[in-house]
């Protein structure tokens, strides 16, 4: 309401505007025409009408800060709801877990974290910096060795075992090569 009275005095500002201008040019066509007092009466006038404008200029001023200030009001309140809100879930939170639940659970999480530590150090803790040590040496040596393969017969097998037909096995006799003794492993 108060936006469409802030309208309604801007459009009578432009309607009185309006007058002052004609007025003006009609006081000059008066001067022209040798009727001074006249012209005169109508800048009087004129000049009543510009002090009832900067009187309208004030009431729009005062209105667009009444307008700011509502509107600003109105967010406040926005702001002060959220925080009564806000404060209604905390409190409810707080009645579901007390500082006391939170400390509890924080212990019992302690403890528990604890219990694994401790169980951790009894597996880990059964072998030394030692035995680590030499866990790994063994280790590298193995890598290092070379792996004895079987002894493999140095001739040729027979194309064909009498009365055996063998066709996968001929099939793949023509893809070996020779035979290896031994192999190296390493890293």
């Amino acid at each position: 309401q108060l936006k469409q009275q802030r309208d309604k005095l801007k459009q009578y500002q432009k309607r009185i505007t309006q007058q002052l201008e004609r007025e003006r040019a009609l006081a000059r066509q008066l001067l022209r025409d040798g009727r001074k007092e006249r012209a005169k009466l109508l800048l009087k006038k004129k000049r009543y009408r510009e002090q009832l404008l900067d009187k309208t200029e004030t009431q729009i001023s005062s209105l667009e800060a009444m307008v700011q200030s509502i509107e600003f009001t109105q967010i406040e309140m926005k702001v002060m709801e959220g925080l009564q809100l806000g404060n209604e879930c905390l409190n409810k939170m707080h009645q579901v877990m007390s500082i006391e639940d939170v400390e509890r659970i924080l212990d019992e999480t302690q403890e528990a974290v604890e219990y694994q530590r401790q169980i951790d150090e009894l597996l880990a803790g059964s072998f030394t910096q030692e035995d680590e040590d030499a866990i790994l040496e063994e280790l590298n040596a193995i890598t290092q060795e070379q792996i004895e393969l079987p002894e493999v017969p140095s001739e040729p097998l027979p194309e064909k075992i009498p009365g055996i037909s063998m066709p996968f096995i001929e099939g793949c006799m023509t893809h070996t090569s020779g035979p290896s003794r031994s192999a190296q492993v390493g890293p």
